[in-house]
Parts: C-alpha cells; sequence; structure tokens
C-alpha cells in the first residue's frame, strides 16, 4: 500500500494538470484492482458489501442444510447481517427515518416477523439461543456507560448528574398529569389510566418496571399476575415507540436549530469552561494503545460483575451500581488517562458496530410482538403519545432554567418511559446520542424504581 501511495504521488507531482489520455485518446481510468477496492469500501453497516453478501449466503446455505449453529461466530454473523439489513432498509425511506425509523425497524420487525411465521425457526432458534446465553446486552451496556462516562470531563459529569433529576422529577409529575386526564377525558376510568397505562410507562422497564408493579398490584387485589403483566407490559411497550419516535424527531430538531442542542453533549458549558479543558490535554484526549483498549474492556467487566455481586448481596440494580462505581473513578481520577483514551475508543466501537445487531437479537429474543398488537387500541396510543411527550416537553422547557442544552435533557427525559436498557439502547440510537446513556440509566433504573415503590404504595391505599 506504501508503494501504491509513493506512485501515485510522484504522478501527480509530474503529471500536467490534465490527465493523461490513453493510446486510444480517452483519459485513463482506474486499475481493476482500485475499482474493486472502491466496491469492498461500500458498506452494509459495518460490514463491506462483498462480506455482507458472502455472509448472506453462507448463512442461507447453513439454514437450507439445517445446521445453522448457537456458537458464537454464527451468532455474531446472524445479528450483524440481521441488524445492519434492517437498519439500512429504513435509512432509505424518505422522512420516516427522521422519526427514528432504524431503530423502530431494528427492534420491531424481526419480532413481527417471528410473530407472523415470516422468520425462518432456524435463525429464531439460534439467535434466541446465543442471545441469552451470551447476556451480550449488559456487555454492551457495560461497554456504553464506562466508555461515555470515561470520556467525560469531570466538571460536566457532575452538573449533569446532579442536574439531571430536576427535568426528570417534573416531568415526571406533568406526565402523570397530562397521561391520566387525557386517558380520563378519552372515556376511561382516571384509576385505570394512572395505574396500568401511565405508571407502566415510567416504571423502567420490563424486568425492574412491569414485573414487580404487576407482582404488587396482584397481591394487594388477591389475583393472577399474569394478566396484569400482559397489561403493563403492553403499555410499557407503546410507551416504549412512542419514546423512540420522539427521541428520533428531537434529534432531527436539534439538527436543524444547532443552538439548542449540545450534540451528546447535556450541560452547557461556558467558554472559559472550555479554554481550561482544552489546556488539560490529558485530561480532554488521552491517547491509547490496543493493550489500552483491552485494559478498559476488562475495566467495564470488572465495574458490571461487581455490580451483579451487589444484586446478589442486596438486590441492588446491577447496572445503577455499575454507574455509580465508575462514576467514582473518574471523579477522583482512579483510571489513568491512557486507560481512559482506550475507553473512549470502546465505547465509539461499541455505539458504532453492535448498536442495530443487539436491537435485532433482543428483537427476536425478548420482544413479545403478541402482547404490542394487543396494546394498538387507539385510546391507549393517544394516551401513551400524550404521557411522553408531556415527559420531553417538560424536559426541554426545564432545560433552560438549570443549564442544559433543551434537546438532550428532553430526549434523556424520554428515556423515562423506556424498556429497561433495551429501550434506553433503541431510543438513544434514534436520537444518535449514545453519549446520554449514564443519565438515561438514571431517568430509566432510578426513575423507574421511584416510580414502582410510590405506586404501589398509592395504590395499596386507593384500591
Amino acid at each position: 500500500m506504501e508503494t501504491i501511495t509513493t506512485r501515485a504521488e510522484a504522478a501527480r507531482a509530474t503529471a500536467p494538470a490534465t490527465q493523461a489520455p490513453s493510446k486510444h485518446g480517452a483519459p485513463s481510468t482506474r486499475s481493476l484492482r482500485e475499482r474493486w477496492w472502491a466496491v469492498f469500501d461500500l458498506r452494509i453497516g459495518a460490514l463491506p458489501l462483498p462480506v455482507y453478501l458472502l455472509l448472506v449466503g453462507i448463512l442461507a446455505a447453513m439454514v437450507h442444510n439445517g445446521k445453522l449453529a448457537s456458537d458464537l461466530p454464527t451468532g455474531i454473523a446472524l445479528v450483524a447481517v440481521g441488524g445492519f439489513t434492517c437498519a439500512e432498509l429504513a435509512k432509505r425511506i424518505p422522512w420516516v427515518r427522521h422519526v427514528g425509523a432504524t431503530s423502530i425497524f431494528a427492534a420491531f420487525i424481526p419480532s413481527a416477523m417471528v410473530y407472523y411465521g415470516l422468520m425462518p425457526e432456524p435463525v429464531t432458534k439460534a439467535v434466541t439461543t446465543f442471545t441469552k446465553s451470551s447476556n451480550f446486552l449488559y456487555l454492551f451496556i457495560a461497554a456504553i456507560i464506562v466508555g461515555s462516562v470515561l470520556s467525560m470531563d469531570r466538571r460536566t459529569l457532575v452538573k449533569g448528574f446532579v442536574r439531571i433529576f430536576i427535568p426528570l422529577a417534573s416531568g415526571s409529575v406533568v406526565a402523570a398529569i397530562v397521561g391520566t386526564s387525557v386517558g380520563t377525558a378519552l372515556g376511561l376510568e382516571a384509576k385505570q389510566v394512572f395505574f396500568y397505562i401511565v405508571v407502566p410507562i415510567m416504571a423502567g422497564g420490563v424486568g425492574e418496571g412491569a414485573l414487580p408493579l404487576s407482582a404488587g398490584y396482584a397481591q394487594i387485589l388477591g389475583v393472577e399476575q399474569g394478566p396484569l403483566f400482559a397489561q403493563a407490559l403492553s403499555a410499557a411497550m407503546l410507551g416504549n415507540i412512542s419514546a423512540i419516535c420522539l427521541a428520533g424527531l428531537l434529534s432531527y430538531l436539534g439538527a436543524r436549530k444547532p443552538k439548542l442542542t449540545g450534540n451528546g453533549q447535556l450541560t452547557i458549558v461556558s467558554a472559559n469552561q472550555v479554554t481550561e479543558a482544552s489546556a488539560a490535554p490529558e485530561e480532554s484526549s488521552p491517547s491509547f494503545d490496543a493493550s489500552s483498549l483491552a485494559a478498559a474492556g476488562g475495566t467495564a467487566i470488572a465495574l458490571y460483575l461487581l455490580g451483579v455481586l451487589s444484586h446478589q448481596w442486596f438486590h441492588w440494580p446491577a447496572p445503577v451500581v455499575m454507574l455509580v462505581f465508575v462514576v467514582i473513578a473518574q471523579l477522583f481520577q482512579i483510571v489513568s488517562p491512557r486507560v481512559r483514551g482506550g475507553a473512549r475508543f470502546m465505547y465509539s466501537f461499541f455505539s458504532t458496530a453492535v448498536t442495530y445487531p443487539l436491537m435485532f437479537a433482543i428483537s427476536i429474543a425478548m420482544t413479545p410482538w403478541g402482547e404490542i398488537v394487543t396494546a394498538f387500541h387507539w385510546i391507549n396510543i393517544v394516551t401513551a403519545v400524550s404521557t411522553v411527550l408531556s415527559l420531553a416537553v417538560t424536559g426541554f422547557i426545564v432545560a433552560k432554567w438549570v443549564g442544559m442544552y433543551p434537546v438532550e435533557a428532553a430526549i434523556v427525559n424520554v428515556t423515562h418511559s423506556g424498556l429497561g436498557g433495551t429501550g434506553d439502547v433503541a431510543i438513544l440510537t434514534a436520537a444518535n446520542r449514545m453519549e446520554l446513556m449514564p443519565f438515561a440509566q438514571i431517568a430509566t433504573r432510578i426513575g423507574g424504581a421511584i416510580v414502582v415503590m410510590m405506586s404501589l404504595a398509592a395504590f395499596s391505599y386507593w384500591h
């Protein structure tokens, strides 16, 4: 490659301004090798086009032969081809792509295909086994959280975590009032709207939200949990879809109105702070190498396992514990600048190359399309949209009072209606702001836990 570059530079230095004609009088063209390289540089997601086509052919042959394995290499190939295909199709749709179509396609189309029998059974089985056995959702969340937090300026980090509770709390109160009022105005009972639609939307997902919420309702009422869980899950699904669409619209608004967004940065930084940050290169742009990347990955896994251990001992949410420890590590500069540089690259890799494959895998293995379909009643849809829209609008307005960018604050607020970690991934992908994952985890995990506790207390009093 160096030889080719050297020859090309020498030719440009000695050649005249116009390209030398060939013996037939036409300008000389690129060689066959260069044209092949140009084709190889075409991408479907992160995959070169020839590699993508080769994988499609190989996987199709394995499905036809009935020998599609569930091992790591095959699983990676399946979710990569599926996730990048969904995202690429969505990018080709005008207008819709601005409202998070790539996330919607990757998160829900595969689930619908499984539900309607359009997904080959061997693919469904292999992806489900691979996803549940590898548990790489939490590897992704660990890499994103650790990478984004260790890449932040410490002052910005402190300001963000302290201030985010203001728009989040105010948004939750406004959303509860607006969502309940809209559902009541459309003919539903106020208590039914609040406890079975609005609360599940802001409860923090499935495992941390809909499950404990429905279990609490069932215990208080003395009935079976199953129907209550299905109802709560349906509402949470609708809220998650609404949040994805709103996140895409907020991203589009930020592109049209640059003054309203920090392009992934939550708090507004003054000119003096920018100057101080630029004067400390070891803080803002640490160098790294391959060993630093490996060290960052090991750090992320260690912090996640620390969270898992805390869950085993004290039943604390593992992602929240991991988030607390990585914030402490960044505040007290426990991690070296070189490893922080590796963490930044790790974040970039996972957000670019792993997001859509992960969403495809979760859609097949963990997203029940049947529950979504049962929730598609127009009253439920309008109530869910009004609830999530209230979260976004409140965050957008309150942001200016607490020194935050309105678009980013509104996006973090709508993650409060996300389906746990999977919902946060989908929402932030639609907004193209994966840097906000630490704050999204606060909104989803801590905000959801507070909503569940307060709602169960209120339900036991008013039932």
